[in-house]
């Protein structure tokens, strides 16, 4: 049973409060939790859960939104994370994105999903197709009508029809014209590469240049536009790569723990069907070749970008991005492909778009040292961003998707796209 949840910013000062229960948890919760990662830095900020004095906190944290909640009894560790990522996904599909000045000038409809969501203490309604028939999300007419009607409210006056069904995430009445569904696989690709340096110590020699860390993030989204009470069954032709997978309610869990197959009756509209990891990958699909030489104040750059392995589809959206050393005091570059930009705090944006087949994009040029130093001591660190359509790079593939209880009438879709999470190349 959680007791309370506190929404922070990045400065620690509190943006939302919301008490759950009757025992009322004092704000200086906060003030403890905010003392110790600025103390212990993101080290803190990093533990899920945290045993404070007089209670226990649960944290995640959202585009710089640190959310908590705290709870002085036994409860299922997994139940108050899953819950606060829940909130966190339902706000951010209400308000477009998450940010302090969007969290402000919605208080009321922010609150309002608490009250639904939460009932005492125990988790209540947490489907995003039934809230918004609940509570209708914010936009231009609504807020019109709360200023000429005087009414800020924005609950509806009708309950749902699925909070009397037994399919409590999907209404009763549904209707199309056309029946629809799409199905996506999403994923994120995380990479950490050591640079290609050789040294030797102690008559041992290093190399460096692997694979550090490679690995997947995907979901299974879904944006299912069915008539009725449609049964679906959607089983993957690899599904042994698959690594702590975790479900939407809606899907049973014994068709997947005997046969991995994922048997459900869906929600209406979009949804995340499930999340997977797939683990210790041996390539990534791109190379990012650095190479930074230094002597007499001046500090020479050359980047290399290519292809590695041919994933079937063209490599399109391509950022380079790193942050020049503070000691760097001017920086000339430049690219035979694509946009270069250095920002007034020292952050470099190579804008590479798609690698041409004629030649490999490179980018080069001089930065001045300051005053006194020969030669660079800090190397920067170079985050990639990348974007592949119609290929899933953890090689997971749908085998098929059947349906019943759906009319005739019926068009699927199956779409993949990978996008860079996490990756780093180190110089």
């Amino acid at each position: 049973m959680l007791q309370c949840i506190f929404l922070l910013a990045d400065n620690g000062a509190v943006i939302l409060e919301k008490q759950l229960t009757g025992h009322r948890v004092d704000r200086s919760i906060c003030d403890w939790f905010w003392d110790h990662v600025i103390s212990q830095g993101d080290s803190f900020k990093s533990m899920p859960v945290i045993a404070s004095p007089t209670h226990y906190i649960f944290q995640i944290v959202r585009a710089g939104i640190t959310f908590l909640a705290c709870t002085q009894v036994e409860m299922p560790p997994l139940m108050g994370i899953e819950f606060l990522c829940r909130v966190a996904d339902i706000l951010s599909d209400y308000l477009g994105e998450l940010n302090e000045d969007l969290i402000k000038d919605n208080f009321v409809i922010v609150y309002e999903l608490l009250d639904e969501m939460i009932d005492n203490g125990f988790p209540l309604t947490t489907e995003p197709n039934i809230l918004r028939e609940m509570i209708a999300p914010p936009n231009i007419v609504s807020k019109m009508l709360s200023v000429v009607t005087g009414n800020s409210s924005n609950v509806s006056d009708i309950l749902p029809g699925a909070t009397a069904s037994c399919v409590p995430w999907r209404p009763t009445d549904v209707k199309y014209a056309n029946n629809e569904v799409y199905v996506d696989l999403v994923e994120e690709m995380d990479a950490i590469i050591n640079s290609t340096k050789q040294f030797s110590l102690l008559h041992a020699r290093f190399r460096d240049g692997v694979l550090v860390k490679c690995e997947i993030y995907g979901e299974v989204q879904v944006n299912c536009l069915l008539s009725g009470l449609p049964d679906l069954t959607l089983s993957f032709a690899n599904p042994s790569i698959l690594h702590d997978v975790r479900f939407h309610p809606c899907v049973r869990f014994r068709p997947w723990e005997s046969h991995q197959i994922l048997s459900f009756v869906p929600p209406d509209g979009q949804f995340k069907l499930m999340s997977y990891r797939v683990k210790k990958l041996k390539s990534t699909p791109i190379y990012v070749k650095p190479q930074l030489t230094s002597d007499a104040g001046t500090c020479r750059i050359s980047v290399m970008v290519g292809i590695r392995n041919d994933p079937g589809k063209t490599i399109d959206s391509i950022i380079l991005q790193f942050q020049l050393p503070p000691c760097i005091l001017s920086a000339d570059l430049t690219s035979n492909h694509g946009t270069v930009n250095v920002l007034s705090n020292k952050i470099c944006t190579w804008s590479i778009g798609r690698i041409p087949k004629d030649k490999a994009p490179s980018l080069s040029g001089t930065m001045v040292l300051e005053t006194g130093l020969e030669t660079l001591r800090v190397f920067p660190t170079f985050q990639v961003e990348f974007r592949i359509m119609g290929v899933a790079l953890s090689g997971l593939q749908i085998d098929k998707l059947d349906l019943q209880n759906v009319p005739n009438r019926l068009y699927k879709g199956f779409r993949a796209v990978t996008r860079a999470g996490e990756y780093e190349v180190r110089s």
